[in-house]
């Protein structure tokens, strides 16, 4: 016998029990609990012990020890009770969602086996008794699905003509079924609903029941099919890793798709543009507190700044960079390639490098704006592959979330200046040298980022390197690239214009005391 399996205490995944001759220390374990019931009947008939076999129903007489007759028709046999499946390590969740008739309804396809702390009736070599797992599905899609999602309809409240967000009732189950892994019905909606209140598999399919798919329909009513409606699914639950596609189909018949990893939080089917501009600003906010390589940048590049116009200037230079090329790759202008994204992010640690090393070996920081402005290209870029996956979230408004997020991205930014340069200012006024405190924490970053420069090497040479074929739609990608060229030269040359009336050579180096200006990572002229 070495098919018989229990639950683990430490969280709910299937150990397999080894079989006379290998019981290893959960066999022991089992062993030894038995051989006490058998020493004193009367405790064990009135004493549950808190072993983990015991969670399940067995009493001590039925412990399986090994050499145990495990046999059809053995008392263990006949009184013991099926243990729940594995957890799946990777679950992808297929939904549709549409207003109509009066309800909400989201129809859903999830791996049978998502639904936990369950055993199926299998027959032969593990296939699905149809008939009687379609009869434990309600619970278990009411219990597992059902109940983590939360459905929110856009109106107004009693006594308020202002609209705001009100939860619906809790979905309610009203179909569900045992389908194979080939059926095709999720293609769209209205294959889906018909899917739903078609005949039930046969019971004699041999269906796998690792390959069996459940689907379920949820249903909750609504005022108006018209209106905006969000969505909070929790189905993270239901694996190790959950990936769900959730399609929203507009009143007027067109398809919105959202594709996220996790629990998203509230989604917003429908959103209007300010919920949008919002969502992107906090998506931003978040983005920049998140990139350590970007804050370390940042650092970088205001080691050597002591005085407020300078710093500006810097900044200023960076955000009008990387606003160009984040609105750029949006646009469509960033290679689709797949080398493209470890370039980037290789090339994002080598400004780190680089500017680090500027701080120590740099004679002067005059011409600071230009690299931040040739990096913060780099950057825009980086922060474009997030927005990219996010835009799903933005509904029809493209350009009112391109802004939130670089708000966001902004907001992010001052709020790391706000904390980096104060402390920078207190900790090299307190440094006895504060050139060498400068050079020492120039030299952390860049040892730092060399590693990371290193290993995104690595991952970027691993890819095959190939020049897009040539022909129409590659001259016009050739054109846009001109034309962001053009972009990126004309704000460059406003931005030095700019400096340059604001007398950048004194701005950027302190006055001669002495006849000489000193210069380098802990320089406090500039």
């Amino acid at each position: 016998m070495t098919g018989f399996r229990w639950p683990d205490p430490g969280g709910g995944r299937m150990r397999r029990w080894r079989g006379p001759g290998r019981p290893g220390r959960a066999g022991a374990v089992a062993l030894s609990v038995g051989l006490a019931t058998l020493a004193a009947p009367s405790m064990a008939e009135t004493t549950r012990l808190p072993h983990p076999l015991f969670s399940v129903g067995w009493s001590p007489g039925e412990l399986p020890v090994p050499g145990m007759d495990l046999a059809p028709g053995a008392p263990f046999a006949a009184n013991a009770e099926p243990a729940p499946h594995d957890i799946p390590a990777d679950v992808v969740v297929r939904a549709f969602a549409k207003a109509e008739e009066g309800v909400l309804r989201l129809i859903l396809r999830v791996p049978l086996t998502s639904m936990r702390d369950v055993d199926f009736p299998v027959r032969g070599p593990g296939y699905v008794e149809i008939a009687e797992a379609t009869e434990m599905l309600p619970d278990l899609a009411q219990l597992w699905i059902a109940g983590y999602v939360t459905l929110f309809e856009e109106g107004a409240g009693a006594g308020s003509s202002v609209n705001s967000d009100i939860a619906l009732p809790a979905p309610a189950v009203t179909a569900t079924r045992i389908s194979l892994p080939s059926d095709p019905s999720f293609a769209d909606y209205e294959r889906a609903l018909a899917h739903m209140s078609a005949p039930p598999l046969a019971d004699g399919i041999d269906l796998v029941l690792e390959q069996a798919m459940l689907d379920v329909t949820l249903t909750t009513p609504v005022s108006s099919e018209d209106a905006r409606f969000s969505i909070d699914p929790r189905w993270a639950h239901l694996g190790l890793r959950t990936t769900t596609v959730l399609r929203f189909v507009t009143p007027d018949g067109a398809e919105r798709v959202f594709q996220y990893t996790g629990n998203p939080g509230r989604v917003r089917l429908d959103p209007r543009w300010h919920q949008a501009f919002l969502r992107f600003v906090a998506l931003g906010f978040a983005h920049i507190l998140d990139g350590i390589d970007h804050l370390l940048f940042l650092l970088c590049l205001v080691i050597p700044l002591r005085r407020v116009i300078p710093l500006v200037k810097v900044v200023t230079a960076f955000t009008a960079a990387h606003s160009i090329t984040l609105g750029a790759s949006v646009m469509g202008l960033a290679p689709n390639a797949l080398w493209f994204p470890p370039l980037i992010e290789m090339l994002i640690a080598a400004s780190i490098v680089f500017m680090a090393l500027e701080n120590i070996v740099g004679r002067t920081v005059q011409r600071r704006w230009i690299w931040a402005f040739g990096f913060g290209l780099v950057h825009g870029f980086g922060f474009s592959f997030l927005l990219r996956e996010s835009l799903q979230f933005a509904g029809s408004h493209l350009w009112s979330s391109l802004l939130g997020f670089n708000v966001g991205v902004e907001l992010g930014q001052l709020f790391a200046l706000l904390i980096m340069v104060p402390a920078l200012a207190l900790i090299l006024a307190k440094a006895p040298r504060p050139r060498v405190a400068g050079i020492l924490a120039s030299a952390l970053v860049a040892h730092t980022s060399w590693h990371w420069m290193a290993e995104r090497w690595t991952v970027f040479s691993a890819y095959d390197f190939r020049w897009p074929a040539t022909g129409t739609a590659a001259g016009a990608l050739a054109m846009r690239w001109v034309a962001l060229a053009a972009i990126v030269l004309a704000v460059g040359w406003g931005l030095g214009a700019l400096y340059g009336r604001w007398g950048r050579g004194k701005a950027l180096q302190e006055p001669d005391r002495g006849g000489a200006a000193v210069a380098g990572a802990g320089n406090p002229e500039a």
